[in-house]
């Protein structure tokens, strides 16, 4: 087992994961896969995303929001898989490219439209949540879709990471769930190796703490979205 670049991995990818709200897996899947085989893969860095998650509730518990997490997650829940079942005959470099495409196109927006807020209330929870999930579903990217619709309402950032995290917790545990039930496990070495990587999951997530701290609330929407924007390239460029 490698330990030192995977744990590096981990500590990044945990940082921009708290950061952003969205990222972990799309840093660290690479390279895991350089190592282990993608059932493993996907299981090791299940785990890794859930206990960010956990840090994210923990770090930025002071921004959790019951009502927000239950009219954004459950509506997006339920639409998520409703747009799974719609994806079976679309290629997946199509979903690919539109979806950049459409992060993109919200990022550009936001930047010339920077004053564009949606008021957080129920019932724009309940859409937005419903409208991530349904794109989530159809373009199998949970996180980024997330986040893109969450900015709309240019929420505290305590508030935001806390909702990311909170809806993303339940999330992972269903997907672990899955993974054990289908028989999925770690090798003893990697195993072992959580005894480390979970430990620099957190120092990642605290150094992002850090980082979320220094950055000015009128900033924060802004920062974000440029960490869409570079997944955006990422699924237009190489799919």
């Amino acid at each position: 087992m490698q330990v030192l670049p995977i744990l590096i991995a981990v500590l990044v990818a945990s940082g921009v994961g708290t950061l952003t709200g969205f990222g972990t897996s799309t840093l660290l899947v690479p390279v895991m896969v350089l190592f282990y085989p993608v059932p493993e893969t996907l299981l090791f860095v299940g785990i890794i995303h859930w206990f960010g998650n956990v840090w994210k509730l923990v770090l930025f518990r002071e921004g959790f929001r019951w009502g927000l997490v239950l009219s954004f997650g459950v509506p997006g829940l339920v639409a998520t898989a409703i747009g799974a079942k719609l994806v079976f005959d679309i290629p997946s470099v199509i979903l690919s490219r539109v979806l950049g495409g459409m992060i993109a196109a919200y990022v550009l927006y936001l930047f010339v439209q920077s004053s564009f807020r949606v008021r957080p209330t129920v019932v724009t929870g309940a859409v937005g949540g419903a409208l991530s999930g349904f794109f989530a579903g159809i373009f199998g990217i949970g996180g980024a879709v997330r986040s893109l619709f969450l900015t709309a309402f240019d929420l505290p950032k305590a508030v935001y990471i806390a909702t990311a995290g909170a809806i993303a917790l339940v999330i992972d545990t269903t997907r672990l769930s899955v993974y054990a039930s289908e028989g999925v496990r770690l090798p003893s070495s990697l195993l072992w190796g959580l005894i480390v990587f979970i430990p620099g999951s957190f120092a990642g997530a605290k150094i992002a703490q850090r980082l979320v701290d220094r950055i000015p609330q009128k900033n924060f929407r802004k920062v974000v979205a440029v960490f869409l924007l570079l997944i955006a390239v990422k699924l237009i460029v190489w799919p």
